[in-house]
């Protein structure tokens, strides 16, 4: 087992270097945990990895927190939680603070519009990503394909769709197994002779991940305490028509109903941010979400670029002050929850890990997430290569619908550069949006 300096320096690294959105950090950790570090097995990572994707939140950072509380309880857990999100909350404080003061600007402008492209090209190639592992059967197909619709078409909750989806895996593994397996991973033996974590693991050692009812009221009774009573306080002294207020009540809300990772946090807050709040606007959303992609880190970490301009367009002081206090309470009350997620519900995730039908049910979200994802990709993709996108209520039917008129050639010609280069070329993201602002530059100078 490694020591905890040893750990530290690691989480520290990552937190450095895990550029590329979650399917990015996810594959590093693989690599760094898995294949160098021999740390922990790859059946017990990917049975973390598929707990996390049924938790509300940030998948990446929560994997983190899960394998750092593995090899050595809540300091391993908030060391590499913690370390996750720093370095790159950091840099995006730095990057919004930069993005009021020069957005206006030609050349600023200019980058926005090509790498807007990008991160549609991000996107859809996550579709494919995840797809190609959740995907293991027909039903699997169906399952995303549901989740789809209910969200493009009918705009059902997030919440409902992955609750339906995990109880489609439960029960059908149990009436055709062969339709529902999980894709070989956390259902898997555990015969990974020399992994550090799995070797204690057989020892019986690792005290601290065998659940008691003592043990998860106490943490859970904690970590409530850590993550609302801040929030309480603000309701309390600033009243709940303030700005810092509605951020605390609003994420927080988000941190318990946004199931399916960041890709679904997005749609859920780009939605609510922008239609309900009024915080920003929707190409704002997607330039928020480009700086993210530059910043290491969880992509999460936009949502701090979201608290950060409505506290500084919002809050009736000071801008500055108030856009780095608006991201101060957004990072709060949008990572607190994921520990306790993780504290409370790690020790119970490892006691069911041989369990197939829960193995279904976390594979059945995860093919979910597949239908999560692409409708983000076409939420993007409307806001990026039209001017004008309203919304038509049909009955039950919800349809987001662009005008034909509207559609902007160059971004559907940058659009399509940036996807061949990601897909076809295996650009790296940091690339990849290199070369979309170079043509977004040259683009708009070449227009006028």
């Amino acid at each position: 087992m490694p020591t905890f300096g040893e750990a530290l320096r690691l989480w520290a690294y990552l937190g450095c270097v895990n550029f590329g959105g979650p399917a990015g950090q996810i594959a590093l950790m693989h690599k760094l945990l898995v294949d160098d570090k021999r740390w922990i097995g790859d059946a017990r990572f990917f049975h973390a990895l598929n707990y996390c994707m049924l938790l509300p939140g940030p998948e990446a950072q929560q994997l983190a927190t899960y394998i750092g509380w593995l090899m050595h309880g809540v300091r391993g857990g908030l060391a590499a939680g913690l370390l996750f999100i720093l370095p790159g909350s950091i840099v995006m404080l730095a990057l919004s603070i930069l993005y009021v003061n020069y957005a206006d600007l030609a050349l600023v402008d200019a980058i926005f519009y090509g790498v807007k492209a990008a991160v549609l090209a991000i996107v859809i190639e996550a579709i494919f990503r995840i797809a190609k592992r959740a995907f293991t059967g027909p039903a699997m197909i169906a399952i995303a394909a549901g989740a789809f619709i209910a969200l493009f078409v009918f705009a059902v909750p997030f919440p409902l769709v992955v609750l339906a989806a995990a109880i489609t895996g439960f029960i059908g593994v149990q009436i055709a197994p062969d339709h529902f397996r999980a894709a070989g991973h956390a259902t898997a033996k555990d015969a990974a002779d020399g992994y550090a974590v799995d070797a204690a693991f057989a020892r019986g050692e690792l005290a601290h991940t065998r659940a008691t009812k003592t043990a998860t009221a106490l943490t859970i009774a904690v970590w409530l305490a850590i993550w609302l009573v801040p929030v309480a306080a603000l309701v309390a002294i600033l009243g709940g028509d303030s700005v810092f207020a509605k951020l605390a009540l609003f994420f927080s809300q988000m941190s318990v109903v946004t199931f399916g990772g960041a890709y679904a946090v997005l749609a859920y807050v780009a939605q609510e941010a922008v239609a309900t709040y009024n915080w920003l606007t929707a190409p704002e959303m997607l330039e928020g979400l480009a700086l993210a992609e530059t910043t290491p880190g969880p992509l999460i970490l936009v949502l701090q670029h979201v608290g950060f301009l409505a506290a500084f367009r919002h809050a009736g002081f000071d801008p500055l002050l108030a856009g780095i206090l608006g991201a101060l309470v957004t990072l709060w009350v949008t990572f607190a929850p994921s520990f306790l997620w993780i504290f409370a519900g790690a020790p119970y995730a490892e006691r069911v890990r041989e369990n197939r039908a829960l193995a279904a049910a976390l594979a059945a979200i995860t093919a979910a997430v597949v239908g999560v994802i692409l409708n983000l990709a076409i939420w993007f993709a409307l806001h990026v290569l039209f001017a004008k996108v309203d919304t038509a209520t049909f009955g039950p039917l919800h349809l987001t619908i662009p005008d034909p008129a509207s559609l902007d050639p160059i971004a559907l010609t940058l659009a399509a550069i940036a996807t061949v280069a990601l897909l076809r070329f295996k650009l790296p993201i940091l690339g990849l949006l290199a070369l979309s602002a170079v043509l977004g530059i040259a683009a708009r100078f070449a227009l006028g």
